[in-house]
């Protein structure tokens, strides 16, 4: 069997750990589970928002609405990093009980978030769907690094790109395909054909997730590495403290890289709140969320939003080319430009099908934001600390959509003038900038082989 080494550190050693290749089937089995995890996101992005919208909320609202997300991503994705990092089970494994638990919950919110009566309903639930997401997800990022060798990394988190696509595109066409089909709405007035996406998506979470825990093994620990998950093992308190070391211990470039998602993730979720608004406004004439014509403007911007995530899981697989090729730094900074230039050009349409050309370069940009980043990264961080490194990365996630949700509202009212199409501009114009500071990473080399693992100091892979 073909197997290569990856190596990693300790607090008093260095552990060499042997890891065998998998084929592209058993990669993509792996991966599945993140299928079912980014439909929920995806319902999240195009449907939750319109909901807050069909309840009564206002615009100005919604940025606070969506507080849930960057709060639950902030503290729970590295809490769980660092409880994974020192859990072991025979029967369990490391990190499948984690996100095998947060696919239960996505299951069971996805399932109520549209039978909610009011916007209160309907936050607490975000609230918790936010929670299960992130309790899923954190996990399934250091899974990866854990079950595959250096050269197959690459691959490895492309995938889960390209599943990032599919689920959220098949999230935005159930959107456009159930309203199609299905009439009616609840007596909160929430479309029953927004109903039914919901529960596809309450399906999809829980049975591609078991796919993935059924058909994957988790690779069990060496016995140094057993003894130090032994070691580190404690409470709350701990993980806390683990936590903040590998803050503290945290390598220069991927302190740079959080520049980089500052900007980055501050933009996608302005475009991810106000993309129905703008499409109301600039193709459909209205800003009344309560009129026939926003419903047909939600129904589209599924359509819209479904093409780009369309893109993403085309172009995933040919970025893991380019990213050997050029390097992960060049790849995702020309990735963050054709975003930014297609976000500058679309509140500019009128026509709605010509909404589908400037969003491909968005399409193109989301599949190197969910892969060549982490990319990067794997190769900075030790690999006992994958876990809560992958956490931290979250927390550069959260943080930026955190700020988004407590400055938006007055930047959108006092700058922006209220318009939505201006919005979505200033996303653009943020998304040129995080491309500009992706130059400013010094790139770590490429582990190709066993010798040039061996030959790397601890932590700089």
């Amino acid at each position: 069997m073909s197997t290569s080494l990856t190596q990693s550190r300790t607090t008093h050693a260095t552990i060499v750990r042997e890891k065998p290749l998998m084929n592209m089937r058993q990669i993509l089995l792996m991966n599945l589970g993140f299928f079912g995890i980014q439909y929920s996101f995806g319902m999240q992005q195009t449907a939750v928002n319109p909901i807050y919208n069909f309840l009564g909320a206002s615009p100005d609202e919604l940025p606070l609405l969506n507080l849930a997300g960057p709060i639950t991503g902030l503290f729970i994705q590295p809490l769980i990093g660092a409880l994974s990092d020192k859990t072991w089970s025979p029967r369990w494994g490391r990190r499948k009980p984690f996100f095998l638990i947060g696919a239960i919950g996505c299951s069971i919110c996805l399932f109520l978030f549209p039978f909610v009566a009011a916007v209160w309903m309907a936050a607490l639930l975000l609230w918790l769907l936010d929670a299960s997401n992130n309790t899923a997800m954190e996990p399934y990022r250091a899974f990866i690094a854990d079950r595959l060798p250096p050269q197959q990394l690459a691959k490895g988190f492309l995938a889960q790109s390209f599943f990032t696509g599919f689920g959220i595109t098949l999230a935005n066409i159930s959107l456009f395909v159930f309203q199609s089909l299905i009439t009616g709405a609840t007596s909160a007035g929430i479309p029953y054909w927004v109903v039914a996406s919901f529960i596809l998506g309450s399906v999809c979470s829980i049975g591609t997730v078991l796919v993935s825990v059924l058909s994957t093994p988790e690779l069990p620990p060496s016995p140094e590495e057993l003894a130090a998950i032994r070691e580190k093992k404690g409470g709350f308190g701990t993980a806390v403290r683990e936590i903040w070391e590998a803050i503290v211990e945290m390598p220069p470039q991927l302190r740079k890289l959080a520049l980089v998602y500052l900007f980055q993730w501050y933009a996608m979720v302005c475009y991810w709140q106000f993309v129905s608004l703008s499409i109301s406004q600039s193709v459909f004439g209205t800003t009344d969320t309560q009129s026939p014509a926003y419903a047909e403007a939600v129904s589209w911007t599924g359509l819209v939003n479904g093409w780009y995530n369309i893109v993403t899981f085309l172009v995933a697989f040919p970025l893991v080319a380019f990213a050997r090729q050029r390097g992960a730094k060049w790849v995702h900074s020309t990735c963050l430009l054709l975003a930014a230039a297609g976000l500058l050009v679309f509140p500019h349409l009128t026509n709605r099908y010509l909404l589908f050309i400037p969003i491909i370069g968005l399409g193109i940009a989301w599949a190197s934001i969910m892969g060549v980043p982490y990319i990067l990264a794997v190769r900075l961080i030790p690999s006992t600390r994958y876990g809560v490194y992958m956490g931290i990365i979250n927390m550069m996630i959260v943080v930026p959509m955190l700020i988004q949700t407590l400055t938006f509202g007055a930047i959108f009212d006092n700058l922006l003038g209220g318009n939505p199409n201006n919005a979505i501009t200033f996303a653009g114009i943020l998304l040129a900038i995080a491309a500009l500071a992706m130059t400013w990473i010094k790139e770590p080399p490429i582990v190709r082989d066993v010798d040039s693992v061996m030959a790397m100091p601890a932590g700089a892979h």
